[in-house]
């Protein structure tokens, strides 16, 4: 049984990977167009082709982890060697040079690759290493759960900090323009703000290599065989291992929801709800609604969310409570179509629909992360090797597609629809078309993710009574192997 330490050791890792995957997907699309200088369309073809070879580098990397041996392990050594590319990679991705556009189009394509890339080398093994902490599918149910908890507390980390950080940095001198954003567009401020994101993020992954361990010995009954190990057996049982099919599709359907939704609301608060926007007073304290409250809101309620799926799981089973969980959310997106963008009784609707979205939410990503782990005992018991490595960097594979689509259909659309980029402190009033794409992107549009990710769900056929079955089997060919 691992210790209480371990559990949040674990957590501490996905804590500082959500920091930066948070502030990419809320943060960057409105960096490059509205502070970097970027086109809409140039954004959007930025951010496809990056996470589309981000997506690409993922099993490759699985593949080179599962071969890596060394004192500490398989997966968990990445988490030392990668920390600090990781953080550094982070405050060069939000640097602005003072070169031409095409020079600075250049620099944002060289330095996206670079913190994709990284971001794959520490993120692919730490979640691997989920499939090596404990054999019990109990017990990563509950380590998967402290990583989702931590993973939203570092977003709301990440949220709450960010924006508050770019004005102190830019000592509220110069604000975006696009009608009360209140982040500045000084580009030095957006760069020093993720200096101190970059910083914290590198403490969490250093001490998640402490306090953490690989317990389990994947495939240890194979071991003459490992060595001969080839990576054609091992992506030719992937492509035939049908549960891991039908969790790309899910994974890719949540992350397009999310993605979508998390890279319109700078937009959408920046053109709909104008900024900063007061909401009324409670025991004599003005309450304002921003962007940056929105957020916060989700990320709390994402943790509540997280609280909730263990024990939901235990009571409905892992995969029903995935169903309803993505449907709660999806139904409730929808209707943020019906909400005007002013007046306070629909600012607070604003804050009940994503807190009740967001518990949704919450409750799918710790399932789905236990249900990976799943498929690799699935693996190892139908092929008698498990390559959790290549299994889980599947699962990072499909959080890049989707956040590649849903990032960039944000941007597309709104080129489509009309919304036109400030040019240094002019103030744009955007067209009706504008903001029916932003009330799209919102709304309907996610919703259409969740209920698809639904769908696909229905065909997922580990059940935790198959799964208590196969984890007895594999507990018998392992021997004495978990320790």
């Amino acid at each position: 049984m691992a210790r209480l330490s371990e559990k949040i050791g674990y957590g501490f890792g996905d804590l500082s990977s959500s920091m930066f995957w948070k502030i990419f997907t809320y943060y960057l699309p409105f960096f490059y167009s509205n502070v970097f200088g970027l086109t809409l369309q140039d954004a959007a073809l930025l951010l496809l082709v990056t996470k589309l070879w981000d997506a690409v580098s993922d099993p490759l990397m699985g593949i080179l982890a599962d071969r890596t041996s060394t004192r500490w392990g398989k997966y968990r050594p990445y988490l030392l060697w990668v920390a600090l590319p990781f953080a550094v990679a982070g405050v060069l991705t939000f640097t602005t040079p003072a070169f031409g556009y095409t020079g600075k189009l250049v620099w944002a394509y060289c330095t996206y690759i670079l913190m994709m890339t990284v971001y794959t080398a520490i993120n692919v093994p730490y979640g691997a290493m989920l499939g090596v902490m404990s054999a019990d599918q109990k017990e990563r149910n509950v380590f998967s759960s402290y990583r989702m908890f931590f993973a939203y507390g570092g977003s709301f980390v990440a949220v709450a900090m960010f924006e508050p950080l770019c004005r102190m940095f830019g000592n509220d001198a110069a604000t975006a323009s696009e009608g009360g954003m209140n982040l500045p567009a000084d580009a030095s401020a957006w760069q020093s703000a993720m200096i101190v994101i970059a910083v914290l993020c590198l403490v969490f992954f250093l001490l998640c290599f402490l306090l953490t361990r690989e317990r389990v010995k994947v495939d240890a009954a194979d071991a003459a065989v490992e060595s001969e190990a080839s990576v054609g057996r091992d992506v030719k049982a992937l492509l035939r291992n049908a549960p891991w099919w039908i969790l790309l599709g899910v994974s890719i359907c949540v992350l397009i929801f999310n993605s979508i939704r998390g890279g319109a609301a700078a937009y959408y608060f920046a053109d709909y709800v104008d900024g900063d926007t007061f909401m009324g007073q409670i025991f004599g304290h003005s309450i304002m609604l921003s962007c940056a409250v929105f957020l916060s809101v989700g990320e709390i309620c994402n943790m509540l969310g997280v609280v909730l799926a263990v024990p939901l799981a235990k009571r409905i089973g892992k995969k029903n409570a995935y169903i309803a969980a993505i449907l709660v959310a999806g139904v409730f997106t929808a209707m943020f179509y019906l909400l005007s963008g002013s007046g306070a009784v629909n600012y607070w609707l604003m804050l009940a629909l994503q807190a009740i979205i967001s518990v949704g939410a919450g409750v799918t990503l710790p399932l789905v992360w236990s249900m990976f782990a799943d498929v690799a005992d699935y693996s190892e018991h139908k092929n008698g090797h498990s390559s959790v490595g290549l299994i889980f960097s599947s699962s990072s594979m499909a959080q890049k597609f989707g956040g590649a689509f849903g990032s960039s259909f944000v941007l597309w659309l709104l080129a489509a629809y009309g919304y036109v980029i400030p040019e240094g402190d002019a103030i744009v009033l955007q067209s009706e078309s504008a903001v029916e794409g932003l009330r799209s992107l919102m709304s309907w549009i996610p919703a259409l993710a969740c209920l698809s990710g639904a769908l696909v769900m229905l065909l997922y056929p580990l059940s935790d009574s198959r799964m208590t079955e196969i984890q007895s089997e594999l507990k018998l060919k392992r021997g004495g192997d978990v320790r």
